[in-house]
């Protein structure tokens, strides 16, 4: 086991329920300074864990252990802190309380305090869901936020996003295999479904246009070829309650439901402290570049000139 526990025992959620004997699992890279002042949160994103964040960690990289302490969070759900696959039950599979990215990030406040007595972040990152939590953690905690930089993701999940994810969740649903969250087996025929679901979303028209799937690093000898290995080798290793979950928690992201804001998202963004870089994906599908900026937010990026 490459990664570490912490133990979160019961936990009261915002949506109502108790997670029974909670867990956190997490790694970190690098060595916390004698000031605890080169502390970095880096959160997972939607079906990913801790291994699947290091494309952005090592040596002369962004995020560089010889610098910084940087720890990264599995979310709830996701497989290896408390989700539907390892909660027993009664909270096991489809019983598995709903968790916000409110509940994510206290639960992560708790690890980054309570284990490693740190009061200040020079920077929380994170991409996509990771994103999502990066902004919670800047209005959560804008005194202990120094900087933050949330890359191709939203403080409020759109509609046009929840719409995706409807497909991604019926894409299981539709699987008899399911049998309401309570198989014994693997919906098999719904995760090679989420696979080709995903296909269309989680890549450019760019890149299919450019063939850029028989490329390095790809290299697949045809499009359905890349399909079945790439996009439905990547989910039917995965658990199919757990990417109900994680959809869950997407699909319910709100800044503006931080308690204090009554919903209020553009006065949960307000609140924000940290010095912001937001950086979209100029041919991203899920979160493109707007075209109307946002006066608080250009008040706060920097200039590129």
């Amino acid at each position: 086991m490459d990664y570490d526990i912490f133990e979160l025992d019961d936990v009261r959620l915002s949506t109502g329920q108790t997670l029974r004997d909670a867990k956190l699992a997490y790694k970190t890279y690098g060595t916390l300074n004698e000031d605890k002042s080169n502390a970095i949160v880096y959160p997972t994103w939607y079906s990913g864990q801790h291994p699947d964040n290091e494309w952005l960690i090592g040596e002369g990289m962004a995020l560089d252990p010889a610098k910084y302490f940087i720890i990264v969070p599995n979310m709830l759900g996701n497989g290896l802190s408390s989700s539907p696959s390892n909660t027993p039950a009664p909270h096991d599979g489809p019983r598995f309380p709903h968790v916000t990215f409110y509940d994510q990030v206290e639960q992560q406040h708790r690890l980054v305090t309570e284990q490693f007595g740190i009061e200040k972040l020079a920077l929380v990152t994170g991409w996509s869901m990771g994103a999502g939590q990066t902004y919670q953690w800047a209005v959560s905690y804008p005194d202990m936020v120094e900087r933050a930089l949330p890359f191709c993701g939203s403080s409020k999940t759109s509609e046009h996003n929840i719409v995706f994810l409807e497909a991604v969740k019926y894409a299981i649903y539709t699987d008899a295999a399911w049998q309401d969250g309570l198989y014994t087996n693997e919906p098999v025929k719904g995760l090679r479904a989420v696979g080709r679901v995903y296909a269309g979303w989680g890549l450019s028209q760019a890149f299919y246009w450019q063939k850029l799937y028989a490329q390095a690093p790809f290299d697949y000898a045809s499009l359905e070829d890349f399909l079945i290995g790439f996009w439905e080798g990547f989910f039917l290793v995965k658990d199919a309650n757990n990417l109900l979950a994680m959809a869950w928690t997407w699909q319910n992201g709100n800044i503006g439901n931080t308690p204090g804001f009554d919903g209020d998202h553009e006065r949960a963004l307000a609140s924000i402290k940290a010095k912001m870089i937001v950086m979209p994906g100029e041919k991203d599908l899920y979160f493109p570049r707007r075209t109307r900026s946002t006066p608080w937010l250009t008040s706060r990026m920097p200039s590129c000139g």
